[in-house]
């Protein structure tokens, strides 16, 4: 997966900061790593998904609602999927758009171009993404979400979106199928959200 040229960067080697060229600079993920992690317990797989592009959208008094690259825009507690972009409602005329493999592009711009009269702020650095797969096996994700968040999982089914909190921390969970579930956190507690993740999953494996 192509690295974003905008990640945090650190000096491949020891020369003095104030001498450090840019060429001499490496990207790496929220994680403080050069590649994105990936780590697997049991039929569940948990992604560090660096290449999703994010962007908020909020409409202007007065202005009609976009359709950005042909999607139409979720209600409240949803989200919605198109080829390649996603939407998420995250408060009255506001959404997130996701755009997968667009992280290093200037999506916000791009956005823009769909989005006249709209307000649209690049928040992809802002935010981590981590990808949550069950590849195989009958236990299905909720014994995984009964474990992370405190929402009614009878009505969170595919398309389903909510804002929560895991371990103290706000953050988005997406639906985006029966065995795949998006948790979008902030950057700045990409650490300590992985960490939340990973043990409710080794609890979840050992069972």
């Amino acid at each position: 997966m192509k690295a974003r040229a905008c990640w945090s960067c650190l000096p491949v080697s020891s020369t003095p900061r104030e001498n450090v060229f840019v060429s001499e600079l490496i990207p790496i993920t929220a994680l403080g790593a050069a590649l994105p992690r990936l780590a697997s317990f049991g039929a569940l797989e948990i992604r560090e998904n660096v290449g999703l592009a994010l962007a908020s959208l909020a409409l202007r008094r007065g202005t009609i609602g976009p359709r950005p690259f042909g999607l139409t825009l979720p209600g409240p507690g949803r989200w919605i999927a198109g080829q390649g972009v996603a939407a998420l409602w995250t408060g009255p005329d506001q959404w997130m758009i996701e755009y997968e493999g667009r992280a290093d592009l200037g999506f916000a711009a791009e956005l823009k171009q769909f989005a006249a009269g709209c307000s649209v702020t690049e928040q992809t650095d802002g935010w981590v993404a981590f990808e949550i797969v069950l590849r195989a096996g009958s236990r299905p994700l909720e014994a995984l979400l009964s474990k992370l968040i405190n929402i009614d999982l009878a009505d969170f089914g595919p398309g389903r979106a909510r804002r929560t909190g895991i371990e103290h921390m706000s953050c988005f969970v997406i639906r985006r199928s029966e065995a795949h579930v998006a948790v979008l956190g902030a950057r700045s507690s990409a650490a300590s959200l992985w960490h939340a993740l990973e043990t409710a999953a080794k609890r979840l494996e050992r069972k």
